[in-house]
């Protein structure tokens, strides 16, 4: 059974909803990614997205944007992101991973290559924002055939839409809360509750809401409705105020433990 699935049922038994951070690998460095990785697992968190850095991002607001420019400045390739979810594991991090990446950088490196290599470094899933699912079927088949499950995004949008993408997720529904790109958000499309009602009804799958989550009153919201609530742009965030602290051997933990708690305190 995939890592996602096993996670999300024993979760449901648990009736608790999933904490699912998101960084981008390779900010600051990739050593210091591992270490959040491990930090993220010790402070609650129920699966991770590791983000791809990616020079033009189209659903990155400013701060994943500025995270993605600094990992690209230490020159961060999709195969190191890949790398460092095999290094965390080796590390002892036993949640599921969840691969953020765009299109080209999968494209370039060949289709086959890359799905045998997610396979081989024990990544559960895929989100690839900018593959819509008129066009996915060649990566969506090579998945399966791999075990990996390519989760969707759905938005706000026409309910036929998403029906149609949510009838054909596997693992989970990504549920976008808001119009637009990631960033933290004091409000939320004021439609947001029919969206996941629609959802809830077009699926058995989970389903988690991201994109403007930013505080444990906004997680505590959202828990009444989905299974996982993802954290992204806030926990980027937090990491990019930590720099000065990460950078620095002897300021390190500190820095590490900042972000470890700013994430247990989004579980109450």
């Amino acid at each position: 059974m995939n890592l996602i699935d096993t996670v999300f049922a024993k979760l449901r038994e648990e009736k608790r909803t999933a904490l699912i951070p998101f960084l981008t690998v390779g900010d600051p460095d990739l050593k210091t990614s591992l270490a959040i990785i491990k930090q993220l697992e010790e402070s609650g968190a129920d699966l991770i997205e590791l983000g791809v850095p990616y020079s033009d991002p189209l659903a990155d607001g400013p701060v994943i944007q500025r995270a993605s420019e600094r990992a690209l400045k230490s020159s961060i390739t999709l195969r190191d992101c890949i790398e460092a979810a095999a290094q965390a594991r080796e590390a002892g991090v036993k949640l599921p991973f969840i691969l953020f990446t765009y299109f080209n950088p999968v494209l370039q490196f060949g289709l086959e290559a890359f799905m045998e290599l997610v396979k081989n470094k024990e990544i559960s899933g895929l989100i690839i924002p900018d593959l819509p699912i008129e066009e996915d079927a060649e990566v969506r088949q090579l998945a399966e055939a791999a075990g990996i499950h390519l989760i969707p995004l759905v938005a706000p949008t026409s309910k036929d839409r998403v029906v149609r993408i949510s009838q054909k997720a596997k693992g989970f529904v990504y549920c976008v809360s808001s119009l637009g790109v990631t960033g933290v958000r004091a409000e939320f499309h004021s439609g947001i509750d029919d969206f996941l009602a629609t959802v809830r009804e077009a699926t058995d799958l989970p389903i988690a809401v991201g994109f403007g989550i930013s505080s444990r009153e906004q997680v505590e919201r959202f828990s009444k409705q989905c299974d996982g609530v993802v954290v992204g742009s806030a926990i980027v965030r937090k990491i990019e105020e930590s720099i000065p602290l990460l950078e620095v051997e002897n300021t390190r933990a500190e820095g590490l433990k900042q972000i470890g708690e700013f994430v247990a305190g989004l579980k109450g």
